[in-house]
């Protein structure tokens, strides 16, 4: 693919190379510093595949301090810096440039504090998103948001795109689930942003930092939310004839005032990868699936499901299975979780996000159907349907340049058509540089001008993670940055 444009190396910035790697040698440990060509190699992507660039060097600190150093280093030199977690990013929102850097925060991967009573935990940005829970399940505690990636995503880069996950539909995406950020700033400053509690007094500054890519600052600790475990959960499988008729009964749960703990739908393509993969028992004969998950005591959980299953009557609903046991749900759960992984095991993809508003899910169904077909390409359907984050896998040959970019259009034609029907162009994978050029769909050159404007607050010269989210050819810089 081609199609992406990033913008033009910095070429005073390649000629000092040499002197750049000497300067950040004296910042960190020296297994802290990727510099060998082959060894970048395994940071020049992420999630989005098809797009590479070999970056000037990687940093991957062990402490706030180092990251402080780093940072300030970086302003002085006019050195780009394009923060990464796990680099599971599916928009492009982690790939370098070659006149950048990398910063990476895996190493700082430690539960800081936990605090039961309250029902937080600190932790360093680099923990994994499982291993949070993992950490207070002990206790019957666990952290909400819970992307499909969270064996290998991490917080920071959670907080980067405001991850949700099957369980959002509940429980509220990453800006629901975090109370308080410590972040350096591209001058080195750490600042504290929100604290312990619920509500933090002043301005709303996390909820501007959360969402932000990387391009205000670089968040190394988080305070989180935890939650106590339900008493129980049971998952149901829902077949039916087809997308339409599973659309339209999502649309009238919703509107019911049922809130179920989370709601996934799969299509049939979708149905026959997952279950050939994980042998959930997913009804195969049906044209779409949705996964419905309660949470309470038994009584309640059988209240709620005999709503939703009077509903799914009402929708021409086939098949009905409830998880009997620990083992169905957990199995469940693997073929929902491992959809994008299970897809390509038998061919290249495209996973696009949108968003869309619930009651329109029929007539977006029907025509991303009709978009996919008119490229002459196949797609596998499966998102949360709940609060209506589409997610088709666009499937295509890698190999094949003109496959290659009719896959590019048809995503683009899908994002269009979640912003015209009300919605927005994410979810929860951000913008990246797969949906930057998109972003005048959505806003008005004055929207766009005034984002800039607040980004150029924390950074006036376009260092931190600067060919993401907004289009190049309009970007605003500030009068003094222009001379």
């Amino acid at each position: 693919m081609s199609g992406i444009a990033f913008p033009v190396p910095d070429e005073g910035v390649l000629a000092r190379r040499d002197e750049i790697i000497a300067g950040l040698a004296r910042l960190v440990a020296p297994d802290a510093l990727v510099t060998a060509e082959d060894e970048r190699r395994a940071f020049e992507t992420d999630g989005l595949t098809a797009y590479r660039r070999l970056p000037l060097a990687v940093a991957l600190p062990s402490t706030t301090e180092e990251v402080s150093a780093i940072l300030k280093f970086c302003k002085e030199q006019g050195v780009k810096v394009v923060p990464r977690g796990a680099g599971t990013s599916l928009c492009g929102g982690a790939i370098a440039q070659e006149d950048a850097i990398i910063l990476g925060v895996s190493k700082m991967n430690r539960v800081l504090d936990v605090n039961f009573g309250d029902r937080t935990m600190r932790v360093q940005s680099g923990i994994t998103n499982l291993a949070v829970s993992g950490a207070v399940s002990y206790e019957g505690f666990f952290y909400a948001p819970d992307p499909s990636s969270q064996l290998a995503c991490t917080i920071a880069g959670n907080i980067a795109m405001n991850s949700g996950g099957a369980h959002c539909l509940k429980y509220g995406v990453t800006t629901n689930n975090i109370l308080g950020v410590r972040m350096v700033l591209l001058d080195g400053s750490i600042v504290d942003i929100g604290g312990d509690a619920l509500d933090a007094p002043g301005y709303d500054l996390l909820g501007l930092v959360i969402g932000s890519e990387g391009q205000l600052g670089v968040v190394t600790e988080a305070t989180l939310r935890i939650l106590r475990a339900a008493e129980g959960a049971r998952p149901v499988l829902f077949g039916f004839s087809s997308s339409e008729s599973a659309g339209e009964c999502v649309a009238a749960i919703i509107a019911s005032g049922i809130v179920p703990v989370a709601m996934e739908f799969m299509d049939k393509p979708a149905i026959q990868i997952c279950e050939a993969f994980a042998k959930a028992g997913y009804p195969e004969d049906a044209e779409a699936l949705l996964i419905i998950e309660v949470e309470g005591s038994d009584a309640e959980m059988d209240a709620t499901l005999a709503k939703i299953v009077d509903i799914a009557r009402q929708h021409g609903v086939q098949t009905v299975r409830e998880s009997k046991s620990a083992m169905e749900t957990a199995a469940i759960w693997k073929g929902r979780k491992s959809a994008f992984g299970a897809t390509g095991r038998i061919a290249d993809y495209i996973c696009m996000d949108g968003t869309i508003p619930t009651g329109q899910l029929p007539y977006v169904l029907k025509r991303m159907d009709e978009i996919v077909k008119s490229y002459d390409l196949r797609v596998a359907n499966v998102f949360h349907a709940g609060d209506g984050n589409l997610h088709p896998l666009i499937m295509y040959n890698v190999n094949d340049p003109v496959e290659a970019h009719k896959a590019e259009e048809a995503g683009n034609d899908i994002l269009k058509l979640c912003v015209e029907v009300g919605g927005c162009l994410t979810g929860e994978h951000g913008v990246g540089i797969e949906k930057r050029d998109l972003m005048r769909h959505q806003f008005t050159d004055v929207d766009l001008e005034q984002q800039m404007r607040v980004r150029a607050v924390f950074d006036r010269q376009w260092l931190l993670n600067p060919a993401k989210v907004f289009p190049l050819d309009g970007r605003w810089i500030p009068d003094s940055e222009a001379a």
